[in-house]
């Protein structure tokens, strides 16, 4: 006979045997069966967080650090609603993601019953999968189904939405089943079509993506690279697929990627494609890629296929397989790649160049990134937020070694500190360190307290121009001068820091901030406390090619020539 269990009991038991050793979450009345199963699980824990937007962050970069789905819980519509914004970061940057929400009891349903939604439809256009369990018996279905589709095919979020009254009732407990990620390979015909097209390329290119990251497939593709000689640039937000250092890397392509570097992307005549959906950023909005451009796109699902551009090739396959069967292929010397390959790489060199002069009077970005260089361990995990800071990293700094780089590609504000908090308890003997605004900080900034409660030693870099800097640089190319609604107070986020435990420093020049960030190593080593480097930045300086005043210049010109 069957052992019996409930609801609750069994959707922790199943969490926990798919690898899912956390659950991120604010705790809620609807779902206080699971979170008493998890106190009275002997290995899970309960990251008890201060914003669902918080957790859900979390999660989500658990998901992209540990490629095991990250977990995270909320309450019926108001924790859901909280929680959205790391549900389409899941989405949209293909993390595998599941979503336990409480929902109100059955007998309510359909009744406007206390913080009631419909989350099927809510949730249905930004997840892979929504479903509410209202037969208990078909709770080991389902969230194994959960489990499965968050990783199968192009990963991303699933929800389950669960009445309360369904946590408390008895079901037969049910052996766990070990799930398969599936890993499709090319077929012989199309990985010839493929090696052919490339063979009569005179310019190939690859763009590295995502794919890359989801399938472990960083040294796949730097085997490859090498053996046929192609120049590798890293779709947005993913630069850490390859060395940076290394002599085949030639750039990322992403918002504000430099001209030069983007003419590689132009001139090359065929590009490989591969993990990667070619999204509008990465194609900065569908023009760098030419119709006369040979396509071979490789992806783990067909509907990512002829969305912005239609292929020459499409191939269906797990990223890392691809590029081990492409690998296989004879592929002889070509001196014209050779020769191609150098050519780009002195490109994005001389993009990428900083020349050393740290001030001891102002705070110049370059200089900022280059004390990071020099002080960071090569294996310290870099988390950011969405803002214009974000381009002085994605130019200037330099990823070394794979699963180093953290990063919303949903563009979404708030994301950098929860998301460094995630990685630090995953890799609690590396330095995490996450760089954001002062605007996208402000969003999740009560999360400091949970990264002091749970004594997670992350440095937090703030950026502060006291201003929304993405959207005034945006506001003053099409209203010069019409300045509402970006400016911000001068925050002291240093002594916010010190209020709740952490430590905080303001620094305003670039020598200070080399210094402030050595003794954030050491003291982060010696206490398990979170610092926040808080660096006064020049408000004119809006983004890394531009001045407000140059900005203004330009739109006055623009509107005298027209």
């Amino acid at each position: 006979m069957a052992s019996k269990t409930t609801v609750a009991a069994q959707i922790v038991d199943i969490c926990y045997q798919e690898g899912a050793d956390r659950v991120f979450s604010v705790p809620g009345e609807s779902f206080l069966d699971i979170i008493n199963e998890i106190y009275l699980h002997e290995s899970m824990r309960f990251i008890s967080c201060r914003h669902e937007s918080g957790a859900a962050f979390m999660a989500e970069a658990y998901g992209k650090v540990t490629n095991k789905p990250g977990v995270v819980m909320a309450t019926r519509g108001v924790g859901a609603s909280n929680a959205a914004i790391g549900i389409h970061t899941a989405y949209q940057d293909s993390t595998p993601l599941v979503v336990f929400l409480g929902q109100v009891e059955r007998s309510c349903r359909g009744r406007e019953g206390f913080q009631e939604i419909d989350l099927d439809r809510m949730f249905s256009p930004v997840a892979k999968w929504t479903y509410e369990l209202q037969d208990a018996n078909r709770t080991s279905e389902m969230v194994h189904r959960a489990f499965h589709l968050a990783q199968s095919g192009r990963p991303g979020p699933v929800v389950i939405s669960v009445p309360q009254d369904v946590l408390k009732e008895e079901i037969d407990e049910t052996p766990y089943r070990t799930f398969q990620r599936l890993r499709p390979c090319p077929n012989a015909d199309d990985l010839k079509k493929a090696a052919a097209c490339l063979r009569d390329a005179k310019r190939p290119l690859i763009i590295a993506g995502g794919g890359i990251c989801r399938s472990q497939a960083e040294k796949d593709l730097l085997t490859f690279a090498q053996r046929a000689h192609i120049p590798v640039i890293a779709s947005f937000r993913r630069h850490d697929v390859m060395p940076n250092h290394h002599p085949l890397y030639v750039g990322h392509s992403g918002l504000g990627t430099f001209p030069n570097i983007l003419d590689t992307i132009k001139q090359a005549d065929t590009i490989l494609a591969v993990g990667t959906r070619l999204s509008d950023i990465t194609t900065q909005h569908y023009s760098v890629i030419s119709e006369r451009t040979a396509l071979i796109h490789i992806d783990i699902e067909a509907n990512v296929f002829a969305r912005g551009y239609v292929p020459e090739l499409a191939i269906v396959a797990d990223a890392s397989e691809a590029l081990k069967a492409l690998s296989a292929c004879p592929w002889e010397k070509n001196h014209a790649w050779i020769e191609w390959a150098k050519q780009r790489r002195r490109v994005f060199e001389h993009a990428a160049a900083i020349v050393k002069n740290p001030s001891k009077h102002a705070v110049h970005m370059p200089q900022i990134i280059q004390g990071m260089q020099q002080v960071l361990p090569e294996d310290t995990v870099v988390t950011n937020d969405a803002g214009n800071f974000a381009g002085w990293l994605h130019h200037f700094y330099q990823f070394q070694k794979p699963k180093t780089y953290i990063g919303p590609t949903s563009g979404a504000m708030g994301y950098g500190f929860p998301a460094a908090v995630a990685a630090k308890m995953i890799y609690p003997d590396r330095t995490v360190i996450s760089l954001s605004g002062d605007g996208g900080f402000m969003m999740t900034m009560q999360e400091l307290e949970t990264a002091v409660r749970y004594n997670t030693a992350v440095i937090a870099i703030v950026f502060n121009n006291c201003m929304y800097g993405t959207i005034r640089m945006h506001q003053e190319k099409v209203f010069p001068h019409h300045v509402l609604g970006t400016t911000l107070t001068d925050t002291h986020y240093h002594t916010i820091a010190n209020a709740v435990g952490a430590v905080g420093w303001r620094v305003d020049n670039d020598q200070a901030f080399a210094q402030r960030l050595e003794e954030a190593l050491q003291y982060t080593k010696q206490h398990r406390v979170p610092v926040v480097l808080e660096v006064m930045c020049e408000p004119e300086q809006i983004s890394v090619s531009s001045t407000i005043a140059r900005i203004r210049e330009a739109k006055k010109d623009q509107s005298s020539s027209s």
